[in-house]
């Protein structure tokens, strides 16, 4: 009796069907791995950044050091200003004027003194705006970091010549916004920080530039940043020097 013939039409679609099945079985299964390999890597890194940070925040309590801020407005530098800082009980920055503030007398007739007067206000408010913004990047925050990776809006770019990785944090702060730090692996340090983000509106950008040094016990601090606001044309160059233990 001859036996029923298997190469038929039906027969050879559930071999191709096989066929692919296997085939994508053994693309997916690696990629898993990666994604999977990839994304305990960058927790591991998110963990080792947030525990780095949380610690020099801490070690920069017991220190006092000197701030000089050198603000230009439309291309015209401004006097430098500079004040003694350290951290008070409610884990802010106090700050303290040194030397005597340069007022510049104003000039002209009284309205010409009122549009100059509500000028230097506006601008005094404005930075007291920014100044708020930027306290939600630096130092960066652990739950907002956190909140980014458990959200899927964090990725990073490695780079294993330098042994700097760089961690990427979009809608950190606000929607549309994003924060890159450069973390040292090997040291457990930030090196650097860069944000894009903006004011009350997208069109009202910010943004700021950070770089970062070590004292000799390996306290991590803000050596200078530049922030730049294009809607006001406004730029503002900070720098921190002088550290001293508190107390001595």
């Amino acid at each position: 009796m001859n036996r029923p013939s298997t190469d038929t039409p039906s027969h050879r679609y559930v071999q191709s069907a096989l066929l692919a099945a296997t085939l994508s079985a053994s693309l997916l299964f690696p990629a898993t791995r990666a994604n999977s390999q990839a994304l305990g890597d960058l927790q591991t890194k998110i963990a080792a950044l947030k525990q780095s940070t949380a610690e020099n925040q801490q070690r920069l309590h017991r220190y006092r050091w000197l701030e000089t801020t050198q603000l230009t407005l439309k291309g015209e530098a401004k006097p430098a200003t500079q004040s003694m800082c350290q951290y008070g009980p409610d884990g802010k920055v106090e700050k303290a004027p040194m030397g005597p503030q340069q007022q510049q007398a104003p000039s002209g007739g009284r309205f010409k003194q009122r549009i100059i007067a509500k000028k230097k206000e506006e601008m005094k408010d404005y930075m007291g705006q920014v100044k708020i913004l930027l306290a939600m990047y630096v130092p960066p925050d652990p739950q907002r970091m956190q909140q980014a990776f458990q959200e899927g809006k964090v990725s990073i770019n490695p780079s294993p010549d330098s042994g700097i990785a760089k961690i990427v944090f979009k809608d950190y702060a606000q929607p549309g916004d994003q924060m890159t730090i450069s973390f040292d692996t090997a040291d457990k340090k930030i090196s650097a920080l860069n944000v894009n983000t903006y004011m009350d509106e997208p069109k009202d950008v910010v943004t700021l530039a950070v770089r970062f040094a070590s004292l000799p016990d390996s306290t991590n601090y803000v050596q200078r940043s530049v922030l730049d606001a294009t809607a006001k044309k406004l730029q503002v160059t900070t720098t921190n020097s002088g550290y001293e233990p508190i107390g001595q």
